[in-house]
């Protein structure tokens, strides 16, 4: 099934104004897919470590982690991450330097069926302006 998801970007070192995408991917995907998706939405690099968490707020210290070193970006399905429980958010931080903070919101819209000949994920919406990952070289 195809969810719809809305990526907000909360911070980043070069963030100067606010950005969200929207995006339909395959539940089954994994988070290493997502973070590709979204790397490729912003033109980013993808030159740096990253993780997806699961906690209550942005600062949480109680997180459920997915990062490279556990592995568990690579084996972890959307649908298996869902429902995340009671008053949980996922988030997504690239680049430990920079901290490039997204959160992630799946949307209460009724899963779709996949359309013949459409590559998925895809990006189907853009609020704001995309961040520029390193604007003293790519500005």
């Amino acid at each position: 099934m195809i969810w719809t998801l809305n990526i907000d970007l909360i911070f980043g070192l070069y963030a100067e104004e606010s950005w969200q995408g929207t995006f339909e991917i395959d539940s089954s995907s994994t988070l290493d897919e997502l973070h590709h998706a979204i790397q490729m939405a912003l033109d980013f690099d993808d030159d740096h470590l990253y993780e997806f968490y699961v906690a209550r707020t942005q600062r949480s210290r109680d997180r459920l982690r997915f990062d490279d070193d556990n592995g568990e970006v690579y084996d972890t399905t959307l649908k298996s991450a869902y429902p995340l429980g009671k008053g949980k958010k996922l988030y997504y931080l690239f680049d430990y330097g920079d901290n490039w903070l997204f959160k992630i919101t799946k949307s209460r819209s009724r899963p779709l069926e996949p359309v013949k000949d459409v590559q998925y994920p895809r990006l189907v919406g853009v609020v704001g302006t995309t961040p520029i990952q390193y604007p003293m070289w790519d500005g």
